[in-house]
């Protein structure tokens, strides 16, 4: 499979003008000279000032750091709270946020992390007086303590479980309401500004696990008197604070003017004073509000007109104000089947579904080609081939009917009879998945005879149907949170599954279960170098493959385009966005160039 390198290209894409004439529908744009003389400049020839405006065309589920589990509310999330450690937008290589500094053991099993001192939550109304107090150790024990406590708000205790001392008893004991210590055993406050957190093996991603959005770190004072509406609320210490939310529509992060960061020049961060969040459903809509200067970013072309923007996309034109970037993501696009279910209990069902469908024709012709491959391999995408980690070397599965209908009369359903109809669940992302779920009914009537209802549901609910198991088909996208083979793997670790359906089992959606994928998983955790774990991991993948408990549709490329006038707004492949550092270039100022320099690594 080739991988595409990393490239950004200014161009202008005459497709598009036709489309662009029905601009005059949405609201007059803000006037050059406007724009302008809203932007302060400062030194390093940067500029302050502005609102930055992006577009997700599904809602947020909820802000509350435990319970985010899809990567809209983590990229709004992200924004408000901060982690002990964060990703670097460009490299997504794991550096220190709120710590100063931090200690490892020679035996890779005690970390002593050293906390920034002066650092504030913002002003709120959780606090007395309404004037965010200062972070300590006892909020970082709090928060990690609280993640390994059984309750409705918590889908995130998997980072801790069988990695932090003392975090499964913990846990256990919570279930039932039994007395705990006020803090899990390994986790220890030395001083004012420092924590201590003992493992029970080593484990070489833990640092990745602090920068998730598990890991974030909010105050006592949000949980205790916010309880009851934590999807919507937010204290946090990053660049920006919680505005007005206009549920279903915006979002609106105001500047933290108390930010604890700084610059290289010396400049106070962040430099936008707002980030507008807008909720289009429609990518036609997105697009015209986008060419109309009231969206900085376009994440994902219309599909009805990706070909014609890619085929007359001009590279020589110095007058061009967009910019494209394009990226393999560390993201896979799949058919989740529910395991535990009486129809794919038998993995001769599963198999005969993952043979039925046409791949490469979905990415070809309903896709538009908008998309690094189609899913011929594991779960990995192929994005990780740059991490010495060969997705090639995985089998998976290839449109092929003989083989389709061949399992599937194994299972005792030749040509389908007696087979019942399946449930196919899913949120439409303006009209992509719905043109693709269309696809996908199509193959199973026409390959395996079974009929397939459709559904449409918000991407809210069709989460919440992941974890409690509510479900017989979903569609989803699974998409790193760092940058390793293991968060696509977790999602088959079996261990510690839930007895009934509706018990939330997140991250293993699909409920699979095998032991011998559950040992090679954890001799990849316990490994010492990610050339250790990365052998493990393989093997884990090819055999949970073989069972095929997904279908593997696709996997993601990243096609952005943003406003010329944006800078420092790295595209990665992990879609790990940081506006503290994101200015825009007065108009006169701009100059045919990318928003960031290429990197090959």
């Amino acid at each position: 499979m080739r991988l595409m390198k990393y490239t950004s290209v200014i161009f202008i894409f005459n497709a598009l003008m036709a489309l662009f004439l029905l601009s005059a529908v949405v609201s007059c744009q803000i006037s050059d000279s406007q724009k302008d003389e809203s932007l302060q400049e400062i030194e390093g020839g940067r500029f302050a000032g502005g609102v930055f405006n992006v577009n997700e065309t599904e809602y947020i589920r909820t802000l509350f750091p435990h319970n985010i589990v899809d990567i809209i509310s983590h990229r709004v999330a992200s924004q408000i709270y901060e982690g002990l450690f964060e990703f670097n937008p460009k490299t997504l290589k794991v550096q220190p946020a709120l710590a100063a500094s931090y200690q490892i053991s020679e035996d890779l099993m005690t970390y002593t992390i050293n906390i920034k001192k002066g650092v504030k939550f913002h002003d709120s109304p959780v606090f007395e007086g309404g004037v965010g107090r200062e972070l300590t150790a006892k909020d970082v024990a709090y928060c990690f303590t609280l993640l390994c406590t059984r309750n409705k708000d918590n889908q995130g205790f998997h980072i801790f479980d069988g990695v932090v001392k003392g975090a499964r008893t913990y846990y256990d004991n919570s279930k039932d309401g039994l007395k705990n210590p006020e803090y899990v055993e390994g986790i220890e406050i030395l001083d004012s500004h420092t924590i201590k957190i003992q493992l029970l093996r080593p484990n070489a991603m833990f640092l990745n696990y602090l920068a998730r959005p598990e890991g974030f770190i909010f105050p006592r004072e949000l949980y205790e008197k916010s309880r009851d509406n934590l999807g919507e609320q937010a204290v946090g210490t990053g660049a920006f604070k919680l505005g007005n939310i206009d549920d279903n529509r915006t979002i609106i992060l105001n500047r933290n003017p108390k930010y604890h960061r700084k610059d290289e020049f010396g400049n106070q961060l962040p430099y936008l004073d707002a980030v507008k969040v807008s909720f289009i459903k429609d990518k036609q809509t997105e697009l015209l509000e986008f060419k109309s200067g009231k969206l900085d970013l376009l994440y994902r072309l219309p599909t009805d007109h990706i070909i014609q923007i890619l085929d007359e996309y001009k590279t020589d034109d110095d007058k061009s104000p967009f910019v494209l970037d394009r990226e393999p993501e560390m993201q896979t696009q799949m058919l989740v089947m529910m395991n535990k279910d009486n129809a794919f209990q038998d993995v001769n069902v599963r198999k005969a579904i993952s043979f039925a469908i046409n791949r490469q024709d979905i990415v070809d012709y309903v896709l538009g080609g908008e998309a690094f491959g189609a899913g011929h391999n594991g779960i990995t995408p192929p994005a990780f081939s740059q991490r010495a980690y060969n997705t090639d070397k995985i089998p998976g599965y290839e449109y092929n009917p003989d083989s389709a209908r061949y399992y599937l009369a194994k299972a005792g359903y030749p040509n389908g009879k007696g087979f019942p109809a399946l449930n196919l669940e899913f949120h439409a992302e303006g009209d992509r998945n719905t043109s693709i779920v269309v696809e996908i009914k199509k193959n199973l009537k026409n390959v395996l005879n079974i009929d397939v209802n459709l559904a449409t549901l918000s991407l809210a609910q069709v989460t919440d149907k992941s974890y409690e198991g509510n479900y017989t088909m979903l569609r989803l996208a699974w998409i790193a949170d760092f940058p390793s083979p293991e968060p696509f793997l977790r999602m088959f670790y079996g261990k510690n599954l839930p007895e009934r359906i509706g018990e939330s089992s997140y991250p293993n959606l699909t409920r699979y279960s095998n032991p011998a994928f559950d040992a090679l998983y954890e001799k990849a955790m316990d490994a010492r170098t990610e050339e250790e774990s990365f052998k493990y991991f393989m093997e884990a993948e090819i055999l949970a493959m073989q069972d095929a408990p997904v279908v593997v549709l696709w996997y993601d490329e990243a096609y952005r385009i943003l406003q010329n006038k944006v800078k420092n707004l790295p595209n990665n492949s992990m879609q790990y966005r940081d506006y503290s550092q994101v200015y825009f270039v007065p108009q006169k100022e701009q100059k045919n160039e990318s928003t960031i320099e290429s990197n090959p690594n």
